[in-house]
């Protein structure tokens, strides 16, 4: 059941009076098929945290919709308490998700009695299981300073299962975990979607982690997604010059590392034509305006555009071939 996002907006009041808004997601067109793993990745403030929680169904949308298998999500609680049930959220940061004062069995019960599903010992028991704490029984009644943080990150997730979701929006799922960890929590949220046929969709700011798990992968900057694709072409092939300076600060990046001019975006501050360009390695090279690309790069804000077998781009660049310009 497709998870879909038209036209989507949030924009956040001005911090002052005299200030403008923030436009945290600013014109966002999502489709999140059945079975996926999308890996959503960006920059600290690009939005994709912000757009996380509109699939959630929990942040307001300023304009635009979300759809899950056709219906749009809206109306009351009881609506959007059933829409989360089948959407769960993934904590970044276990530690800080759970309860110090509950046991492990609580914790994991929490949104079944929420969502009112009964079968609570069972659900629980099942959802740790599937998240590899076994047996079961061993862990229910400890708390979570007693458990290592791999074993608490399996709990938040043990407590997405619980109420048996479609998808899974892990927000950052492995940032705050030692690298020996790190691959066994992926490569859960892996197993989730390949041998169980859950939606798991990835917000993260290392566009290495998708090199490991990501079926799709869509790269976000200040408020707009601006290359979306197979993950095997964005990774191989990048068409957005943004892309492009994410992948080259990878360990396995063997070309020239692309420094990115300006400052780190400001969603209260927009620029004119590609919100990229006043950091963009084409046009502060001049090789925009030798292309004749330079006036609409600096004021036409293009939208996503199908290259090759599903792979979108939004740059002026790729438009006039020169994808690979650097």
């Amino acid at each position: 059941m497709t998870l879909s996002l038209r036209g989507v907006h949030v924009t956040y009041p001005p911090r002052r009076r005299s200030g403008d808004p923030a436009r945290a997601v600013d014109g966002v067109d999502l489709d999140i098929v059945p079975g996926e793993v999308l890996v959503l990745v960006g920059e600290s403030g690009c939005g994709k945290t912000t757009l996380a929680r509109a699939m959630l169904g929990v942040q307001a949308l300023t304009a635009g919709s979300l759809d899950f298998a056709g219906s749009p999500v809206s109306g009351g609680s009881a609506a959007r308490r059933a829409h989360r049930r089948r959407v769960q959220l993934v904590f970044q940061d276990p530690m800080g998700a759970l309860n110090p004062r509950q046991r492990i069995a609580d914790i994991v019960a929490e949104g079944v009695r929420v969502q009112r599903l009964g079968d609570e010992a069972g659900r629980v028991e099942r959802a740790l299981a599937r998240c590899g704490l076994r047996p079961p029984e061993r862990f229910m009644q400890l708390y979570p300073h007693e458990l290592s943080g791999g074993q608490r990150q399996r709990v938040v997730i043990a407590g997405a299962l619980a109420v048996d979701p479609e998808v899974l929006v892990a927000d950052e799922p492995v940032s705050s975990l030692d690298s020996s960890v790190r691959g066994e929590i992926l490569s859960l949220l892996l197993s989730l979607s390949r041998g169980q046929g859950m939606t798991v969709v990835v917000v993260t700011h290392d566009l290495g982690l998708a090199w490991n798990i990501a079926d799709r992968i869509a790269v976000m900057y200040l408020g707009r997604i601006v290359e979306l694709g197979p993950a095997e072409r964005v990774l191989a092939t990048p068409q957005h010059p943004y892309t492009r300076a994410l992948l080259s600060v990878l360990p396995e990046h063997r070309g020239d590392r692309q420094i990115l001019l300006g400052e780190a975006p400001d969603p209260t501050s927009i620029p004119t034509g590609c919100r990229f360009h006043p950091r963009c390695p084409v046009v502060g090279s001049g090789e925009a305006d030798r292309l004749g690309i330079g006036d609409r790069c600096r004021g036409i804000d293009l939208d996503l555009v199908e290259g090759v077998s599903g792979h979108f781009a939004a740059c002026h660049a790729t438009i006039a071939g020169a994808a690979t310009v650097s």
